[in-house]
């Protein structure tokens, strides 16, 4: 499969989605993920774990985002591609 360095999430090769990022842009999206998710947990996590759940989902709609914007078009794909 050729890199194609205009998306910062390739394609997986089976199924549905992205891949690991393409790039450092990716990357740092996907860090800022990690941080604020740990930022979360170590915040909100304490003191209740329904705003935890509600955060993480939030957090993982806005990635679900950026994959989609910056991201590879998705579609099922067999592998052959």
């Amino acid at each position: 499969m050729l890199r194609d360095d205009r998306y910062w999430f390739p394609a997986k090769r089976y199924g549905w989605g992205w891949g690991p990022p393409n790039n450092w842009q990716g990357w740092s999206v996907v860090a800022g993920f990690a941080a604020l998710i740990a930022v979360g947990a170590a915040t909100i996590l304490p003191h209740t774990h329904s705003g935890f759940i509600a955060y993480v989902a939030v957090l993982s709609v806005l990635l679900t985002g950026v994959c989609w914007w910056k991201g590879e078009p998705p579609r099922w794909r067999w592998g052959g591609d």
